[in-house]
């Protein structure tokens, strides 16, 4: 099995016990981004730089402390964030030429949270414009296509999200659901979707479709992931 295929909870398991790196593993989804990305277009934006140096400085942890893998729960863990997420010095498009050149000052409070828990952002994923559309067709940077079937449509609005863990580009991703967003491409890849109640994880920082009904969530290959992503993401702002 390839560390890409990896589900969280697995690759935590070998980034403990140092069985490979987050430099590592890392490397081996940007490696799968650059082969699969021109055709499925799960990406607007790929951060690879910042990414390797998120996970550097992750593996430094590791080695140095210990206790680190206690207190940064996603240490090392590599994930898509979808493009309607504000993150600071990252363009965020909302899958809109609006936006093509919006570079954020501020990160988005989910963003944040999954900084402080170490992840590592590999990218933001695309998705149709202003989170407009269930189907991943009506992105201004190109439909997304589904991994199982480049002739079929992966769902959307988290269309970018939905086809990056699927095709195993990445391990997670956020989305964001107002009436399926996330659910919709989840069905639509095999994946797990979850649209926690609303209010359940923070909106702030998010280009809204419709700011009393917008959910944020997450799609991930199983449900003890989702579990582990929602235990880091939910909560009030502090």
């Amino acid at each position: 099995m390839k560390l890409n295929e990896l589900t969280i909870t697995e690759a935590q398991k070998g980034l403990k016990e140092k069985k490979f790196s987050s430099v590592e593993l890392v490397k081996t989804c940007l490696e799968e981004i650059k082969s699969k990305n021109p055709e499925i277009n799960a990406f607007i934006t790929i951060c690879e730089k910042e990414a390797l140096e998120q996970a550097k400085k992750a593996d430094d942890l590791i080695i140095h402390y210990p206790l680190s893998i206690i207190h940064y729960p996603l240490i090392g863990v590599p994930v898509a964030i979808k493009d309607n997420f504000c993150t600071k010095g990252t363009r965020t498009t909302a899958g809109s030429n609006v936006l093509k050149n919006f570079i954020p000052v501020y990160d988005a409070t989910v963003v944040d949270k999954l900084k402080k828990a170490g992840t590592i952002i590999i990218g933001k994923a695309n998705m149709d414009a202003w989170a407009h559309g269930s189907s991943g067709e009506n992105s201004d940077f190109g439909p997304t296509k589904n991994p199982f079937d480049e002739s079929r449509v992966p769902g959307g609005s988290s269309s970018g999200s939905a086809a990056a863990v699927a095709s195993q580009m990445v391990l997670a991703a956020t989305g964001t659901d107002t009436g399926g967003s996330i659910r919709l491409p989840a069905s639509f890849c095999h994946l797990v979707g979850l649209k926690p109640t609303y209010g359940r994880v923070s909106r702030y920082g998010i280009v809204a479709m419709s700011s009393s009904l917008d959910a944020i969530g997450h799609l991930t290959k199983n449900v003890e992931d989702a579990a582990l992503i929602l235990k880091v993401t939910a909560g009030h702002e502090v």
